[in-house]
């Protein structure tokens, strides 16, 4: 499937996004889910599961990061969604909605870590 410049979500993305592995709580409408993040940056994150939500769907988020002894909480909105049937795994884009500028720091500055790590 050919894509159109600028319509590619990988190009819309604020910054490069780092891996990272771990367990994100997260809910929309009635339910709730625990899944794993594949990957992070100050804008959002990519959580791996075969629960499908439809882009524009809202939902909370908890999860904490490597070196931090508080869970983080945001709210996001699904950006996109993969079935896993081309060539990204299956799970939701989230896009983080009204993130404070200091969680947005914090997660800017473990994601730097975390590829300077790699």
């Amino acid at each position: 499937m050919a894509r159109r410049s600028g319509s590619d979500p990988e190009e819309r993305r604020r910054g490069e996004r780092v891996a990272l592995k771990i367990p994100v709580d997260y809910s929309a409408v009635d339910a709730f889910f625990t899944e794993f993040s594949a990957n992070i940056n100050e804008g959002g994150m990519f959580i791996e599961t075969d629960t499908q939500a439809e882009p524009g769907t809202q939902v909370q988020l908890q999860f904490n990061l490597p070196g931090l002894d508080e869970p983080i909480a945001v709210s996001g909105i699904v950006a996109r969604s993969s079935d896993g049937k081309e060539e990204s795994p299956a799970g939701v884009g989230i896009e983080f909605l009204e993130l404070d500028p200091e969680v947005r720091d914090t997660i800017n500055r473990i994601a730097r870590r975390l590829r300077a790590e790699s």
